[in-house]
C-alpha cells in the first residue's frame, strides 16, 4: 500500500494558492462544449480520487498520467488525434500508463490526500496555464516528469520512455532528450533577436520586462521559433516592447543573474528546472520571473504571452486562458480572424 501522506506532501510542493477564475456557464444534459473531442475509450474511467488511481495503476504494474485539457484546444486534439493516432504510442501509453482527464474548467469533485476541491480549482492550484499538460507518477506515486503544453509525437515518445525508466538514472529529462532527439536540425544558437548581448548581466536596472530564451542546438522547435514565427510583423511589434536574450542551455559561458550573483548558463538553467528547448522566461523589472512558456505553442500564443507579460496585464489576470481567450475575441470582433495553428 503506498503511503498517502507522503504522497500528498510531495504533491502539495506543486499546489499555489487558487487563482480567481469566471465560472463557465452550465450545459444542458446530453451537450457539450463547442470544441469538444472524444477521448480514447481506453482512458481510465476515473472517480477522481487520486489516492486509489494512483494505487490501482501500482497494482497493475502501471503508473498514473494526469490529461488537463479544456474543450477547444487544438493543442490537446493534435494530442489525442495525432501521438494517440500513432500505433506504438499508443501501444506504450496503454502498457505502461492508467490516463485520467481532468477539464481546467469542470466542476467534478477531486480528491488527493486531505484535499477536496473541484477539477477547475485544482488546476488552479497547480498553476496549469496551457493545455494539454500531462503530470506523469512512478509507482511510488512520486512526481516524475510534468510536461507544460504540447509535446510532438517524437517528443512525447521520449517522455513516456524517461518516465518509464531513465529518470531512475539521474538524468534530467533535458539531458536525456538531448542525447536521444531523432530530429533533423540546422544545430545553431539564434542571436539576431538579442537586445541584452553578452557580456550577460541581467541584474541591471530597466523600465521594461525581459525576455531570455534558454535553447540549444539540437531543437527542431527553436529552429521553427526563429526561422518563422519570431519574423512575423506581429511578433516583431511584441519582441520590441521586451529586453531579450537567447541563451544556450548547455553553455558554460558566465552570466549575472537577476540577483546579482555570477552563475554559469547551464548552472543557472538547472536551477531554474529548464527541462525543454526553447523555454522562454519572463521577468519583471525588478528581476523577479513572472511567467515562463516551455511547450510548444504556434505564434498566436506566443505572440499573446509576450503581450500578456509587457503590458503588465498577468497582474491583473493570473489566469492566462482568461486572457488569451479575451484577446482572440477582441481580434475576432475587429473582423480579424485568428487562426492559432499557424
Amino acid at each position: 500500500m503506498i503511503n498517502v501522506v507522503k504522497i500528498s506532501v510531495l504533491f502539495s510542493l506543486l499546489f499555489v494558492q487558487p487563482v480567481s477564475a469566471k465560472t463557465e456557464g452550465s450545459l444542458s444534459e446530453g451537450m457539450v462544449n463547442p470544441g469538444y473531442e472524444e477521448q480514447p475509450v481506453w482512458f481510465k474511467n476515473s472517480f477522481l480520487d487520486l489516492n486509489e488511481d494512483i494505487e490501482d495503476a501500482r497494482q497493475s504494474g502501471k503508473r498514473l498520467m494526469m490529461f488537463f485539457y479544456q474543450d477547444g484546444c487544438p493543442y490537446c486534439k493534435k494530442l489525442l488525434q495525432d501521438n494517440f493516432g500513432q500505433r506504438d504510442i499508443t501501444e506504450k501509453t496503454r502498457s505502461h500508463f492508467d490516463v485520467i482527464s481532468l477539464n481546467i474548467w469542470g466542476d467534478r469533485d477531486v480528491s488527493f490526500g486531505a484535499l477536496d476541491v473541484i477539477e477547475k480549482d485544482f488546476a488552479a492550484r497547480l498553476k496549469v496555464m496551457y493545455t494539454p499538460t500531462l503530470i506523469f507518477f512512478n509507482e511510488e506515486g512520486k512526481v516524475v516528469l510534468r510536461a507544460n503544453g504540447y509535446y510532438h509525437p517524437a517528443k512525447f515518445n521520449a517522455a513516456l520512455d524517461y518516465v518509464l525508466g531513465h529518470h531512475d538514472k539521474k538524468e534530467t529529462f533535458r539531458s536525456y532528450l538531448a542525447r536521444v532527439s531523432p530530429v533533423k536540425v540546422k544545430g545553431k544558437i539564434y542571436k539576431d533577436i538579442e537586445s541584452i548581448k553578452p557580456p550577460y548581466d541581467f541584474s541591471k536596472a530597466s523600465d521594461r520586462h525581459t525576455l531570455i530564451m534558454f535553447e540549444q542546438k539540437q531543437c527542431v522547435a527553436c529552429d521553427e521559433l526563429h526561422g518563422d514565427i519570431l519574423k512575423r510583423k506581429e511578433s516583431v511589434e511584441q519582441l520590441n516592447k521586451l529586453n531579450v536574450s537567447v541563451l544556450d542551455m548547455w553553455s558554460g559561458e558566465e552570466v549575472i543573474k537577476p540577483n546579482g550573483k555570477k552563475s554559469s548558463i547551464k548552472d543557472w538553467a538547472e536551477e531554474l528546472n529548464i527541462q525543454y528547448a526553447p523555454s522562454m522566461l519572463y521577468f519583471d523589472p525588478q528581476g523577479k520571473e513572472v511567467f515562463r512558456s516551455e511547450g510548444y505553442l504556434k505564434a498566436f500564443h506566443i505572440q499573446s504571452v509576450m503581450d500578456y507579460v509587457s503590458s503588465g496585464m498577468y497582474k491583473k489576470q493570473a489566469n492566462f486562458q482568461r486572457y488569451i481567450d479575451a484577446r482572440a475575441k477582441h481580434f475576432e470582433d475587429q473582423g480579424l480572424h485568428i487562426d492559432i495553428m499557424k
